[in-house]
């Protein structure tokens, strides 16, 4: 055998070793299971009025790598104004800065039949998930853990592309 097909040989089998490593590590990485109840109020100073007397309610839940979030969105007298669900995948962990990366590729949502009780964040968040769910397949989600007190079993949460802060408890 020549020089060159024997370097050929060796760089294959050396690309197909590293390649195995890589899947062994993400088929062993192993995501925690959690389940996040978190809520926020609605407001914001330039949007109609109507989103000044919402609030929302998110549950997250990850388990063995399958992420669901569940959107509520409640009016201040407690009407459903509208609900959205999405399933997925947790793609990554950044573990030192506590981001958490999800691929949605499922959604569900129900939204008011009086269009002027739909939350604008609502009305953003379905448009945006479907938006790239239609053109790419999934929806890429983030949230960032921003700060957090295990003492009181509490922390706060950004969800993004929402730009949503909740404040959100632990359950077990």
């Amino acid at each position: 055998m020549s020089r060159s097909r024997l370097w050929v040989v060796n760089i294959i089998i050396l690309v197909l070793l590293l390649s195995s490593v890589a899947i062994i590590y993400r088929l062993t990485i192993r995501v925690p299971s959690f389940m996040l109840s978190c809520s926020s109020e609605l407001f914001h100073h330039q949007t109609a009025e109507q989103d000044r007397r919402h609030y929302l309610l998110v549950d997250f839940v990850s388990n063995d790598g399958q992420a669901q979030i569940n959107y509520r969105y409640f009016d201040y007298e407690g009407n459903l104004a509208g609900t959205l669900s999405m399933t997925g995948t947790v793609d990554s962990i950044d573990t030192e800065n506590q981001i958490y990366n999800i691929s949605v590729t499922t959604k569900e949502e129900f939204l008011s039949s009086n269009p002027q009780n739909i939350p604008a964040h609502l009305s953003y968040l379905s448009y945006v998930s479907s938006l790239n769910l239609n053109e790419k397949g999934l929806h890429s989600l983030r949230l960032q853990v921003l700060k957090q007190n295990e003492k009181k079993d509490y922390t706060v949460v950004l969800f993004q592309p929402s730009n949503t802060v909740c404040g959100c408890r632990f359950v077990n």
